[in-house]
């Protein structure tokens, strides 16, 4: 959809002219008649836009537990929610957390610094702030700290009708009712069901009977990419989250691993991009700077290392000079095609696809894909040159440089993020601007080695 109909579209859904008139004329009721219908991410995208004038009527206009289900869908920067919050009343904001799905308000939390977190839990209610605090203690990234421990639990040994009680009397709490956990006497994970399962069963019947004893989960500390892809490969709504002995913690839903799946993606992203952050535009040119000169700074010494080594081939430049004009052509080539390796090595090891394979194979195939396009390249540049400059063996040793040059470059760029993968290094690192970098290097070594070796020739 283009940016144009998008637009329109949304206007469907926000009467902005309506409950803005609202908003200044201060009628309560015609805000809350309008504003009230809208989905909660409409209103989320009406609020953002608001200045912080408009926002306080907001907050006087809507309860805690409404301004939490807008919250829940808001979409600002992670440094912006301290001053919203700050905005609102304590005993509000305080209030409206407490309303939020545990999970969400922890998000919220974990923004703001620890005199704020530790201000608002104390104002909560005595429940909400003791499942906020659980959740906190989790470790970032891992399942635990996107949990949530708003879930239905039921015994093995009840019947569907006293289920199905169970389910009424927590639904309106619960993130999700569609899968209803089954645990023992000791609140260990013992089964799962759906609620079509109970819907489809007769009252009667024992939650024994009809759960799935065989329940994928993962454990409280597992990092959050890992249950992302469990959650990709199984198509579940909801993954159990467990401790070392199986008791049940909480649960992971797809809304919250699609928000991961976008930040692993962006940060993914930002890495093979050679920058600290993408996760939003700094307006600001100094914080821009900031976050990218450090890679800036590793390449500008290593792109030295790479002039001091054509430095070291000047008595080969000198001597034929034409060789200049190739430098940018082998290196460009070697970039190109390490970035290329580079990318399907990260893509492979982010969605699980090279766990399963052996790295000798891997190996054999990248070496025979970098033979494969070395030899190609190599061929139709030895033979351009020939036709271009009348040198059959200047031609060659560019082609025989850039047949060496693209399987090392090959090899380089899909065995690094192996590496770090291994040494538990995010392979992402290993960014474009870094693999690149390197195998200029490379690949200078190798014309100008080549070139000297056989310097005779080129200087009959």
């Amino acid at each position: 959809m283009s940016e144009s109909a998008q637009e329109s579209s949304q206007k469907q859904h926000i009467d902005k002219e309506l409950l803005l008139d609202a908003l200044q004329t201060d009628n309560i009721e015609k805000f809350r008649s309008e504003f009230l219908e809208l989905h909660s991410y409409d209103q989320a995208t009406f609020f953002k836009e608001l200045d912080e004038a408009e926002r306080l009527h907001v907050y006087h206009f809507l309860s805690p537990e409404e301004m939490a289900n807008l919250f829940e869908n808001l979409e600002i920067e992670d440094d912006e929610y301290s001053g919203v919050l700050a905005q609102m009343a304590p005993d509000y904001a305080a209030d409206m957390l407490s309303k939020m799905y545990a999970d969400d308000a922890v998000d919220v939390l974990n923004e703001l610094n620890k005199d704020q977190v530790v201000s608002y839990l104390t104002i909560m209610d005595k429940d909400s702030a003791q499942e906020i605090k659980e959740l906190l203690h989790y470790e970032e990234y891992t399942a635990g700290s996107i949990m949530t421990t708003e879930f239905i639990a039921i015994a093995a040994n009840q019947t569907v009708r006293s289920a199905m009680h169970i389910l009424k009397s927590k639904a309106p709490s619960a993130e999700t009712i569609y899968y209803v956990y089954v645990i023992d006497e000791e609140k260990r994970l013992a089964g799962v069901l759906t609620l079509r399962d109970l819907i489809v069963n007769e009252d009667d019947v024992m939650i024994s009977e009809i759960m799935y004893d065989r329940v994928v989960s993962v454990s409280v500390g597992e990092d959050q990419e890992e249950v992302a892809r469990m959650m990709r490969d199984y198509d579940f709504l909801a993954l159990p989250v467990v401790d070392f002995q199986d008791h049940l913690l909480g649960i992971i839903t797809v809304d919250d691993i699609i928000d991961v799946m976008e930040e692993e993606a962006s940060d993914d992203y930002s890495k093979l991009a050679g920058l600290a952050d993408l996760d939003s535009i700094d307006r600001n040119p100094l914080s821009a700077a900031k976050k990218r000169l450090p890679w800036l700074v590793i390449l500008l010494f290593l792109g030295m290392l790479t002039a001091s080594l054509i430095g070291r081939f000047e008595e080969t430049l000198d001597q034929v000079a034409i060789l200049a004009i190739f430098i940018p052509l082998i290196a460009g080539m070697a970039g190109n095609t390490g970035t290329q390796a580079l990318a399907v090595a990260v893509r492979g090891i982010a969605t699980g696809d090279l766990e399963n394979e052996s790295k000798i194979k891997i190996i054999i195939r990248e070496a025979g894909t970098g033979v494969i396009t070395g030899l190609t390249c190599g061929i139709l540049i030895t033979l351009i040159i020939y036709f271009w400059y009348g040198d059959l063996f200047l031609g060659m040793l560019v082609g025989i440089s850039i047949f060496f040059t693209l399987i090392v470059a090959t090899l380089a760029g899909s065995l690094i993020p192996l590496i770090m993968h291994r040494l538990k290094i995010d392979p992402a690192v290993a960014s474009g601007p870094f693999i690149t970098t390197i195998n200029d290097i490379i690949s200078i070594l190798i014309y100008f080695g080549i070139a000297t070796t056989f310097m005779s020739y080129l200087t009959k």
